[in-house]
């Protein structure tokens, strides 16, 4: 089966998927099978934070004993906390080039170049991946002035999307190449529809082949239906399992904006970017882009769309911390660990932080 007609097939799935998946909400990610329980003395567990005051500025100089962390309801002791201004930042930056790229894409381009120059020090580095078939890695580790170059010179593809196999990629990259106690982001200008990662793509086939999807009653339809959807659960629970086991805060701009509510799949993906964003810390955009007209007015709006989220990104970026502390409980291989960060003296200060950790003993 050929990409195109496989992407049509998934397309096509996911309308079916529609009634059996409308009133089933995404959880906080399942946890997959525990094992044996295995005792270990402590294990180092890193929390990325942000603090913005009401105004969404940084909050910055803030101490250990001004936080309040627990884990499984059980407060930790910080044992090391470090600010924006002494740990080295790495950004692994997606950038969809499928053929369900958006109407804005130069701007996109242009903005994510800027921001990264404005963002960006000496000694951080940013990385380049592709959306497309398969996850491209476009530019290792590299500066802001070399990325921006490389940012403004990506062509659009026709190609299908493997999204979440993108999003793994870039998330183990960040893990086995950042440096030490770096503060790691990904940051995706997609809409996070995908029809071709292998963890999806497989089960599909599975699920048609042979078959003449002509023939399939309305039933048959719905149960394979059902097997996709199962599929992208298992997947969005991988994804955001190498987000975590990275210690990686997760971004998206999604420029689909209302249109998200025409399909299944659309609602799919931006619930999936919003649980990867909240689990980790992050926040996932979706902006009310204008694409009806092509006049400079209508550009220029959007280009103050795309500077405002950029400048909130960077904002906490800036007010980012790295919580350290030992855990000392005995919890089973893959088990997910909810965390809770707050502070002890709110002050209506805004506290964006990772959700929690999939133990590896």
């Amino acid at each position: 089966m050929k990409k195109q007609q496989l992407a049509f097939v998934f397309t096509l799935i996911a309308a079916f998927a529609f009634s059996a998946s409308a009133q089933t909400t995404q959880p906080t990610p399942p946890v997959e099978d525990e094992g044996e329980v295995i005792k270990v003395n402590s294990r180092l567990v890193v929390v990325p934070v942000s603090i913005l005051d009401a105004n969404g500025q940084p909050v910055l100089g803030l101490k250990a004993e001004d936080f309040l962390l627990a884990e499984e309801n059980k407060v930790q002791q910080i044992e090391q906390i470090s600010d924006a201004e002494k740990v080295p930042l790495e950004i692994a930056l997606l950038i969809d080039v499928s053929s369900s790229v958006n109407k804005i894409f130069e701007l996109e381009k242009s903005a994510a170049a800027q921001f990264l120059q404005g963002v960006m020090r000496p000694e951080d580095r940013a990385t380049i991946f592709l959306i497309t078939d398969k996850p491209i890695l476009l530019q290792t580790r590299d500066t802001a002035e070399k990325t921006s170059v490389n940012v403004r010179s990506i062509a659009q593809t026709k190609s299908s999307t493997a999204f979440y196999d993108s999003v793994t990629t870039a998330a183990r990259y960040l893990n086995a190449n950042s440096q030490p106690r770096s503060r790691r982001v990904i940051l995706s200008l997609s809409d996070g529809e995908d029809n071709y990662s292998e963890i999806t793509r497989n089960p599909t086939i599975a699920a048609y082949k042979n078959l003449d999807v002509n023939k399939l009653t309305q039933k048959d339809l719905d149960q394979r239906a059902n097997q996709t959807l199962k599929a992208h659960t298992r997947a969005q629970t991988v994804v955001l399992k190498s987000l975590q086991n990275a210690d990686t805060v997760f971004y998206s701009i999604n420029a689909s904006g209302p249109s998200v509510k025409l399909n299944i799949a659309s609602q799919r993906a931006q619930t999936a970017l919003q649980q990867f964003a909240d689990e980790t810390g992050g926040t996932a955009f979706l902006p009310q882009f204008i694409t009806e007209k092509n006049s400079a007015s209508f550009e220029k709006r959007n280009i103050q769309i795309l500077d405002n989220i950029f400048r909130q990104i960077s904002a906490e970026l800036r007010a980012q911390y790295l919580l350290q502390y030992y855990s000392e409980a005995s919890f089973p291989d893959n088990k997910y660990v909810k965390l809770d960060v707050n502070l002890n003296n709110p002050q209506k200060l805004r506290v964006r932080a990772r959700k929690g950790y999939f133990v590896k003993n």
